[in-house]
């Protein structure tokens, strides 16, 4: 079954003077199947961002249709959990608290599993009484990526979660994603300007074009977890997805 159907979907926003517009996205056409990782990756400002706060129901598309399981999207829907790339823990609770905010209807004891349950799923076990301050950047998502998964949401949009990392961190957040994505079996719409995490994570790949932007290709990513970043298949999806985008990874060559 479809879990997100993205239907003939356009954005424009209104320019400097009356009466202009800037055409964003134009007859986007997509869908993500449950417990499906899907990506979307494109050139930057091309509207990726935009795309995914339509889905979420943060923006109102000029035109066209987003349903999620079957019902049109109007508005934010707690079912559906949007992890953004940085400060999206609150300062002010530590970690045992920011993973149980959504909670509430819960019992103590309860509550209380469940958050034991998801802080020692993310590897930080031990840091419940920490605040997001005493934490690294890579913790820090850790606790919103536990905070999302606890409130046990039907699908989870994530907007460049891991951008604010460095190389290393990232590649070890990748694999712990992976890792509870297989676990959980939640539905994930993931947006990234890193091809290599798209062609890592993803089980399709959604390339955007330059605005007004479409999509120009998905690329279906039918390697075996987890995926070595050196392997042929590997460089053959990554590439793939270069080539489509017009880029090549040889300086100062385009792809033909």
């Amino acid at each position: 079954m479809t879990a997100v159907s993205i239907r003939n979907v356009s954005m424009r926003f209104a320019g400097k003077k009356n009466g202009d517009s800037i055409r964003v996205l134009e007859n986007i056409d997509a869908e993500v199947a449950h417990g499906e990782f899907v990506c979307i990756v494109g050139p930057s400002g091309c509207g990726k961002s935009t795309l995914l706060n339509i889905v979420a129901g943060f923006l109102k598309a000029t035109s066209g249709d987003v349903l999620v399981e079957g019902e049109p999207v109007i508005a934010p829907d707690p079912r559906r959990i949007f992890v953004f790339q940085e400060n999206g823990v609150f300062p002010w609770l530590n970690v045992h608290e920011n993973v149980g905010f959504g909670l509430r209807k819960q019992t103590r004891a309860q509550r209380d599993q469940t958050i034991a349950r998801y802080i020692d799923m993310v590897s930080l076990a031990g840091f419940e009484n920490a605040y997001p301050h005493e934490l690294s950047g890579g913790m820090r998502q850790r606790v919103e990526i536990a905070r999302a998964l606890a409130a046990n949401p039907d699908i989870i949009y994530m907007d460049e979660p891991f951008g604010a990392l460095d190389f290393l961190t990232r590649l070890k957040m990748r694999a712990d994603l992976v890792r509870i994505w297989q676990s959980e079996k939640k539905t994930i719409l993931f947006v990234t300007h890193d091809i290599e995490e798209a062609v890592q994570l993803a089980d399709r790949v959604l390339v955007m074009s330059n605005r007004p932007a479409t999509i120009q290709e998905v690329v279906d990513v039918d390697l075996p977890r987890p995926r070595h970043l050196d392997s042929p298949g590997y460089l053959e999806k990554r590439d793939r997805i270069f080539k489509v985008m017009g880029m090549s990874l040889r300086v100062g060559e385009t792809a033909t």
